[in-house]
């Protein structure tokens, strides 16, 4: 039986400008594109904000920033509209400042989860 040792044996033979492009590529590989949001879905996520920081419900908000989507759950604070960001205090007890042009998704959070 021939033991294979797999990559290994490959790597000898890559020129080391060609290991970082081949790590270069994985890494482009993990971005994610920010999505589009039309009118409808600004309206609603804007009534969803107003009522949360009306009743001080709270709120699950996705946002886009650098490469990633990420999600947070808490209550609305403030929104600056000077500096187009909005302010959220996140059930963990942190104070956020998202941007408003960041804000992708808000959904309502039930007493019972999403």
């Amino acid at each position: 039986m021939i033991r294979d040792r797999g990559n290994i044996k490959w790597t000898s033979m890559m020129l080391p400008e060609h290991v970082k492009l081949l790590r270069d590529w994985a890494k482009e590989d993990e971005f994610e594109t920010k999505e589009e949001i039309d009118e409808q879905q600004l309206e609603q996520m804007n009534e969803v904000i107003c009522d949360a920081m009306t009743y001080g419900a709270s709120i699950c908000l996705t946002y886009f920033e650098g490469t990633k989507h990420y999600t947070i759950t808490g209550t609305v604070h403030y929104v600056d509209e000077i500096e187009q960001k909005l302010r959220i205090m996140t059930s963990e007890g942190i104070r956020k400042h998202i941007p408003i042009q960041a804000i992708t998704d808000v959904k309502e959070v039930d007493k019972e989860g999403f």
